[in-house]
């Protein structure tokens, strides 16, 4: 929401730091809260049951796959429900490349952990693991794409669509093309895209893709993996067989109706809402530049990018030594999962940058309730903290 809309600020940031930190987490909009509630208290029976207790509980669940399948352009049976972005990835990753008679996986240095970790444990099956290089914006080209994959051998490709620190956005749909030439399946973890820049899964021709609930204002602990019809996916989570056999365990009403709002929310956003972040982004941007001329360098692609998200390096002062001289700002110098790890990104390394320029650099990430008075503050705040704390460059 805008300064001058007259939207009210959200109940949780009123009065403490300057929240730049959308990509770590959202707050809870109170309309996903709301549609939460029910399954809390009066609706709290099992989807699953034959009797009346069920009725309403299971009317949600598939009202909110509608919704999640609205914000993607799938089916509704398409949806499946996970606890979060890491469980979906997972699936994805491992459910893919296990039902499938290729041996191979191919990913990006730069993806997020939950991508790479999953990768990884499959070296266990025997599958082999290549990580594809990217250019200095972060970008792949799908020409190297083409040389890593290798016909009838790669059972997955695996390449996010929007980077959670720089914000670089990748060229899914020619990306999921070449995966589509040697016979691979492709994933895109789109836990940052979805609901902030537009996404059709049929135009970008992708067969698996991944939404977490807490990236676009919908609580913790719920997600949900897009899975294209026909596409043979082995499951993680054995059980009762709900959510057509892929994802067993009595789903979670609550979280799941939560998520089927902030997703029709953000639809209904869609797409005023990103031109909105990227004219904050740009202004904070061009805020820090003009109060700190030739020290701040951005990280990621200038124009192919997170419409919310600002990653920059200033000249001087390490990420973390400028962050905490700024208790006003709740930002990041990364993911958060690599928060507390004393070690330069290892995205913005996979990119080239030097050490000491990935060590002095910040993630910046705006959101719905982010106003352009709250940008001018920051850039001061982070303007004057780097100016006291600069350090000489060794």
């Amino acid at each position: 929401m805008s300064e001058n809309d007259g939207a009210q600020a959200h109940p949780a940031l009123a009065g403490g730091a300057l929240y730049l930190d959308y990509n770590a987490t959202t707050p809870v909009d109170p309309e996903a809260l709301r549609a939460a509630l029910p399954y809390l208290t009066t609706h709290f029976g099992n989807p699953s049951s034959g009797h009346s207790y069920a009725g309403e509980p299971r009317r949600a669940v598939e009202r909110a796959r509608g919704q999640v399948a609205g914000l993607l352009g799938a089916q509704p049976g398409e949806i499946v429900f996970t606890s979060g972005g890491s469980e979906a990835d997972t699936l994805a990753v491992r459910g893919a490349a296990l039902g499938s008679p290729g041996r191979q996986v191919v990913t990006l240095a730069t993806e997020h952990p939950a991508v790479l970790r999953s990768c990884e444990s499959l070296r266990a099956d025997g599958f082999t693991v290549t990580r594809v290089p990217v250019d200095p914006h972060g970008r792949v080209d799908p020409d190297v794409l083409r040389a890593a994959v290798q016909e009838r051998q790669t059972a997955l490709v695996s390449i996010a669509y929007g980077n959670s620190e720089t914000g670089t956005l990748q060229p899914i749909a020619e990306l999921a093309a070449v995966a589509h030439e040697s016979g691979a399946l492709f994933h895109t973890d789109a836990a940052q895209a979805a609901g902030k820049v537009p996404l059709d899964v049929s135009a970008l021709g992708v067969d698996l893709l991944t939404m977490a609930g807490h990236k676009m204002y919908a609580p913790k602990g719920v997600g949900a993996l897009y899975v294209r019809s026909g596409t043979r996916l082995h499951p993680l989570i054995h059980g009762g067989g709900q959510e057509g056999g892929l994802r067993a365990g009595t789903e979670n009403v609550a979280l799941v109706a939560a998520l089927g709002r902030a997703a029709e929310l953000a639809r209904l956003e869609l797409p005023g809402s990103a031109v909105r972040l990227a004219a904050l982004r740009d202004l904070l941007h061009a805020e820090l530049e003009a109060r700190l001329p030739g020290r701040v360098h951005l990280n990621g692609h200038p124009a192919e990018r997170l419409p919310g998200t600002l990653n920059v390096s200033i000249d001087g002062v390490g990420g973390r030594a400028l962050l905490a001289a700024v208790p006003g700002i709740a930002a990041a110098t990364g993911s958060a999962c690599h928060e507390g790890v004393d070690a330069p990104s290892p995205v913005l390394l996979a990119m080239g940058l030097p050490a000491g320029r990935a060590s002095e650099a910040v993630r910046l990430s705006l959101g719905r309730w982010s106003t352009e008075r709250e940008v001018r503050r920051a850039a001061q705040l982070i303007a004057d903290a780097a100016r006291e704390t600069s350090r000489p460059r060794t």
